[in-house]
């Protein structure tokens, strides 16, 4: 991935381009189109990434007072293609789309938060805890049925998970008495950390994506040299 400046960047009203990778709604479909060099081996990464999603939603989540950031959970429940041109990239299987976006750095805002996604009844549950520079605390609790009906969820009590390599602290919504339990790791870094996550919500096993966030390193001025170094930048 590579961060580029604004001449790089074209939008339309079914297309996103940024450089040589572009994001395309077909009607039914969302194509994503990849080609890219990675780091730190600098090899490149080109293929199709497509999303069919069950249904959308027109859920938008503030995740502050003043709605300086926004959660928009588009297609909470989806069917995931990937080729990436070699055969163990290439797989089918259940997916979601979500973006944040919003008007402030997210350092500013916030000192750290989780989120998890976990398929649930057919549906998705996602859960969204963060704690803002404020003091407050945000903790949302979210039912995605198949159709894109969307209820709120009492919020399970918080669980404790281990630590990423990076030591971040990590903990997510479950049962009571439930040990979440890390499947598979799948981005350590020094301020964040996303894994594929096993546990138990409202009495139903399930496996989906964690992530935790801490803001306070990311504001830390060795890791954002740090960050600079990890992604290319194209003016």
């Amino acid at each position: 991935m590579t961060e580029r400046g604004a001449r790089h960047v074209t939008q339309s009203a079914d297309s996103f381009t940024v450089g040589p990778s572009a994001l395309h709604w077909t009607g039914s479909a969302l194509e994503i189109s990849i080609d890219e060099m990675t780091t730190p081996h600098l090899q490149r990464l080109r293929g199709t990434i497509r999303l069919h999603p069950a249904a959308i939603t027109d859920v938008e989540v503030p995740l502050h007072h003043d709605e300086s950031h926004i959660w928009r959970p588009f297609a909470p429940t989806a069917r995931v293609e990937v080729d990436l041109g070699r055969d163990v990239w290439r797989w089918q299987g259940h997916g979601y789309f979500d973006a944040n976006f919003g008007t402030a750095a997210l350092e500013d805002d916030f000192s750290y938060w989780t989120w998890a996604r976990l398929p649930y009844r057919g549906g998705t549950a996602s859960f969204y805890d963060a704690t803002r520079r404020d003091g407050s605390a945000l903790a949302v609790a979210l039912d995605f049925g198949p159709d894109g009906a969307v209820r709120a969820l009492e919020p399970p009590p918080k669980a404790a998970m281990p630590r990423n390599l990076w030591a971040i602290r990590r903990e997510t919504r479950a049962d009571a008495g439930a040990t979440p339990r890390v499947v598979q790791p799948m981005l350590d870094a020094p301020f964040y950390s996303r894994a594929m996550l096993r546990t138990s919500i409202p009495g139903a096993a399930t496996v989906g994506v964690h992530e935790a966030l801490d803001l306070n390193r990311l504001r830390n001025p060795v890791i954002r040299a740090m960050l600079a170094c990890r992604m290319p930048r194209v003016g």
